[in-house]
C-alpha cells in the first residue's frame, strides 16, 4: 500500500522506454524517458516519481541506474528531492520544454538550423575525411611493423605515470621538439632550433594555426590545382578567399603570378615534394622562383612535408624551408604516415620573430598538446630506432608501389596510364582516352569493393576529370590481386567509355 498524501499512482504506472541494443548507457536511456514524459504531461508537475525500490521491481532496472538518472533530473532542474518524502516532477517546469528525440528519430529537428557559409560549402564540397573500410587502395592505411610496435610498447612503459601530470609547454615537449630539429637538419635540411618547433595534433591543426597567424578573413592564399581538400577547408574556415594556380609535372606553375594576372596573395599552401594529390615534385627553378616571389612581394609560404620520408629513387630534394633565406617559409610534417596517425603528433617551424605571437594564440586553439605520446616519439628518435623503421617501411612500401603499377599495367593498359610516384604512399593514374569521367569510375568501383577516389573532388578551377588516386599503403599482394581484378571488370562491363556510369 502506498502511504498516504504519497502521490505516485500516475508515475508508478509509468513504464520507461530502454533499447538494451543501444549503445547509450542506461542512465542516460533512463533519464531521457522520464525527461520526454515530464515535457509531454505524461508525468505531471509535482508527481511524486517512485522510490528507487519500487522502480527497481517495476522497472526491472537496478537502483544504482534509477539513482544517477533521478540525480540528472534534479541537476537539470527537472525534478527536486525532498528530505524523507522522495523525488518529485519540480512544479515549475516550462510549458515548452523540449522532448529529447533518439539521434537521428524523425522529426527530431522539424526547422533546419544555420551553420556558417564555410561549413556549408564544406557540407556540400567534400570529399569527407569520414573513416573508411579497409578496402583495396583506400589511402592513409598504415603498414604494421611489428618490431616498431614492440618498441613503441616498451618505451610507453616508462611515462605511463600520471600521477604528478599537469599542463605541458605551449609548444610540447622540449626533448621531442630537440629531436625533430635534429632529424629535420639531416633528413630534410631545415634550419631551426627546438624553440621554433610547435608540435600539433597533425598536419590539419599545424594549418590551422598558421593560418589563424598569418592571415585575416578577407585575404587572398594561393593553392596548387588540384589541392589537398582538408587544407582548402581550413582556409574556407579561416574566411580567406582562394586562388588555384595548374599543377604539371613541374610542380606550381606560376606564370600567372609572375605575368601580373594575380596580384600578390598573403600567402601560398604547396606540397613541393610531392603534390598532392598529383604526385609531381616542383622542380629546383621553380623552388627558387617561388622563394623569391615571396621575398619580392612579403608573401608567406606553408611548406607542407607530409610524406617526405618515403622517397624511392635518388636523393630526396631541399625542401623550400632549407632553401629559404628570407625566413618567407613556414615548415609542417606529421608523424601519422611513418608511425601512427592514431598519435596525433605533427610539427610547425615557425621564424623566430614569429615564436611570441603563436606562443599567444596557441593556448586559444590548443592549451598544450598531450606530454604522454610526444614523450614516448622523444625516446623513439633520440634512441636511434626511427631512421631503421624508416628503412623497413620504404622498402616495404616501394615493393607495394611497384607491385600495384605493374598489376594496374598488365589489367588495364587499355584504359589507365600509371604516374608512378618517386615519393609518397599514393599512386595517380590517367585515362588513355577511354573514359572521362572519374567520379563514375569512382562509384562503380565502390559498388565492386574497390576505393578509387576522384581528383576532380580536389580541383579549385581545373575541369580536368580523368584522373584517379590510389593509396597502396599497409596494400597486401592479395588485395593488390583481388583489387586490381575487380577494377579491370568496372572497366570491361561497361560499353561506353565516353560517359561512364556506375553499375
Amino acid at each position: 500500500m502506498t502511504p498516504k498524501g504519497r502521490r505516485e499512482g500516475l508515475s508508478s504506472a509509468f513504464r520507461p522506454s530502454i533499447d538494451p541494443s543501444s549503445a547509450a548507457p542506461l542512465p542516460r536511456q533512463l533519464y531521457l524517458s522520464l525527461r520526454n514524459a515530464i515535457a509531454e504531461g505524461r508525468l505531471p508537475a509535482g508527481q511524486r516519481l517512485p522510490s528507487t525500490r519500487l522502480a527497481s521491481v517495476e522497472w526491472k532496472i537496478s537502483r544504482g541506474v534509477i539513482t544517477e538518472a533521478y540525480e540528472i533530473l534534479i541537476a537539470e532542474g527537472f525534478a527536486v528531492a525532498r528530505h524523507g518524502s522522495g523525488t518529485y516532477v519540480a512544479s515549475s517546469i516550462p510549458d515548452d520544454a523540449a522532448r529529447i528525440d533518439r539521434p537521428g528519430a524523425e522529426g527530431a529537428y522539424p526547422v533546419r538550423r544555420g551553420v556558417s557559409d564555410a561549413a556549408t560549402a564544406i557540407l556540400t564540397r567534400g570529399p569527407s575525411l569520414e573513416p573508411q573500410t579497409a578496402l583495396p587502395f583506400v589511402t592513409g592505411r598504415i603498414a604494421h611493423d611489428e618490431r616498431t610496435a614492440r618498441l613503441l610498447n616498451r618505451i610507453a612503459v616508462r611515462h605511463m605515470n600520471y600521477a604528478f601530470e599537469g599542463y605541458g609547454d605551449i609548444q610540447g615537449e622540449k626533448a621531442l621538439r630537440a629531436a625533430i630539429s635534429a632529424h629535420l637538419a639531416v633528413s630534410r635540411g631545415v634550419r631551426c632550433t627546438a624553440e621554433q618547433v610547435f608540435i600539433t595534433a597533425g598536419t590539419q591543426q599545424a594549418l590551422d594555426l598558421a593560418f589563424r597567424v598569418l592571415m585575416t578573413p578577407g585575404d587572398m592564399a594561393v593553392v596548387e590545382d588540384p589541392c589537398y581538400p582538408p587544407a582548402r577547408q581550413c582556409l574556407a574556415l579561416n574566411g580567406i578567399n582562394v586562388v588555384g594556380l595548374p599543377v604539371d609535372r613541374d610542380g606550381i606553375d606560376m606564370e600567372k603570378l609572375t605575368a601580373g594576372a594575380i596580384r600578390p596573395p598573403k600567402a601560398f599552401y604547396v606540397t613541393p615534394s610531392n603534390q598532392y594529390p598529383v604526385g609531381s615534385v616542383l622542380s629546383l627553378p621553380r623552388r627558387l622562383g617561388l622563394l623569391a616571389y615571396a621575398k619580392e612581394n612579403s608573401c608567406w609560404i606553408v611548406e607542407d612535408d607530409y610524406d617526405s620520408e618515403f622517397r624511392y629513387q635518388g636523393h630526396p630534394i631541399a625542401s623550400l624551408h632549407g632553401l629559404d633565406k628570407a625566413d618567407r617559409v613556414l615548415y609542417t610534417g606529421t608523424f601519422s604516415k611513418a608511425l601512427l596517425p592514431s598519435l596525433r603528433i605533427g610539427y610547425l617551424v615557425v621564424p623566430t620573430d614569429l615564436v611570441t605571437a603563436f606562443r599567444a594564440v596557441r593556448p586559444a586553439v590548443d592549451r598544450c598538446p598531450p606530454t604522454f605520446q610526444q614523450r614516448v616519439i622523444a625516446d623513439f628518435l633520440e634512441e636511434g630506432y626511427f631512421p631503421a623503421h624508416l628503412r623497413r617501411l620504404r622498402e616495404r612500401l616501394r615493393l607495394s608501389r611497384d607491385l600495384l603499377a605493374s598489376l594496374l599495367t598488365q589489367r588495364m593498359a587499355e584504359h589507365l596510364e600509371v604516374l608512378l610516384p618517386d615519393q609518397g604512399i599514393n599512386l595517380t593514374v590517367r585515362s588513355t582516352g577511354t573514359w572521362r569521367d572519374d567520379t563514375a569510375v569512382s562509384s562503380a568501383a565502390l559498388e565492386r569493393g574497390v576505393v578509387v577516389m576522384p581528383l576532380s573532388r580536389m580541383n579549385v578551377i581545373s575541369t580536368d576529370t580523368s584522373r584517379l588516386l590510389l593509396g597502396f599503403s599497409a596494400l597486401s599482394e592479395q588485395e593488390a590481386d583481388i583489387g586490381t581484378r575487380l577494377l579491370a571488370e568496372v572497366f570491361s562491363r561497361t560499353a561506353s567509355f565516353e560517359t561512364l556510369q556506375p553499375g
